[in-house]
């Protein structure tokens, strides 16, 4: 097993193995004394996994309440937090209890967003049940909702206490949920690691035959963003850097109405950028993407995009803040006015 300390306001592990989600109630009682846990998971993943958990919780002297919602990005929304505050208030939660996050983003970020809420702060535990969540999302406290106007408008930043990532649960994923995460490990490539970049070249499948790898690839990401949000963690500076491919990719899920799937969206994002911005690695994204089946374009206008765009959250005024690659393994931050951004895009796109 391998573990990564983040070092934040709240200093905390991410365990990364295989085959110990049913020994998830001992770590947890690591750093909790016995207390109510609000169990949050969506109705698909409590179905494969929730009676292991919710068992092992029990076991391990945690008195648990089981929340789950409808799967799907359609329910990151403000009912959905509504409706889990008020069934731990229903079910008396105190400021000794806690809440522990089991599934991928939208589970991690609605339980996250809760436990920030709820009598103004309550600890959480991050079980990522998904790639992307396993290298992404669950680390590094960004919690939160969509409203009708954008993405992610809602939230907090609310670190967890501890995230349990078993890489055995990634054999349930669809095909779709696997690309979301490969897109994401991508991004990390281009962002700050060539031979990560490198090894997503020849796709995916010869990864997943491998345990070690996927393990060691988790790692690697965790590392990366650990580092980051170490240094930055309610994204000030250099935590915007994890956005790169996500301004973009944001827009395209929202125009789609969330029927391109995250990862589709911020791999095309990606490439957008590249060829707006950096031409000469252009060729290198599409060939990464493309050995893992994700798309490089999309039929969205610039103006359609826009759209979306400008109610981003990353927006400051009448700036944006945007991720520009230079290299594989080297972005830079570039902060400029939206018309100035529009303009360019129309130009090279």
């Amino acid at each position: 097993m391998k573990r990564v300390t983040v070092k934040t306001s709240v200093n905390y592990d991410v365990l990364i193995g295989y085959g110990f989600l049913g020994e998830s109630g001992a770590f947890i009682a690591d750093i909790f004394k016995p207390c109510t846990l609000c169990l949050v998971s969506d109705d698909t993943v409590f179905g494969i996994y929730g009676e292991t958990v919710a068992a092992s919780l029990a076991a391990a002297g945690f008195d648990v309440r089981v929340f789950t919602f409808p799967p799907g990005e359609r329910s990151k929304n403000m009912a959905a937090i509504g409706g889990l505050l008020e069934f731990m208030a229903e079910g008396r939660l105190t400021r000794a209890d806690a809440v522990v996050a089991l599934g991928g983003g939208v589970t991690g970020d609605i339980a996250g967003f809760a436990a920030s809420c709820y009598l103004r702060g309550l600890p959480f535990v991050q079980i990522p049940t998904t790639l992307l969540a396993a290298v992404d999302s669950s680390v590094g406290g960004k919690t939160g909702v969509n409203l009708p106007q954008g993405k992610n408008l809602a939230g907090a930043f609310w670190q967890p206490s501890l995230v349990l990532c078993d890489c055995e649960l990634f054999g349930s994923l669809t095909n779709d949920a696997i690309l979301d995460g490969i897109a994401e490990i991508i991004k990390y490539g281009v962002l700050a690691d060539r031979d990560l970049f490198e090894l997503m070249l020849s796709g995916s499948i010869p990864i997943f035959t491998d345990d070690n790898i996927i393990e060691q690839i988790v790692e690697k990401c965790v590392i990366i963003k650990s580092g980051i949000v170490s240094g930055d963690e309610r994204e000030a500076g250099d935590r915007r850097f994890l956005n790169l491919g996500h301004t973009l990719g944001h827009a395209i899920e929202q125009v789609s109405g969330y029927t391109i799937p995250h990862g589709a969206a911020v791999g095309i994002g990606m490439a957008l950028m590249c060829k707006a911005f950096c031409p000469e690695i252009y060729d290198d994204v599409c060939t990464a993407l493309q050995a893992n089946h994700l798309p490089t374009n999309c039929d969205y206008s610039v103006a359609e995009l826009f759209d979306a765009l400008s109610r981003d959250k990353k927006r400051m005024g009448d700036n944006i803040t945007i991720i520009v690659p230079l290299r594989i393994g080297q972005c830079e931050l570039r902060t400029l006015p939206l018309s100035n951004f529009r303009a360019l895009l129309e130009e090279k796109l």
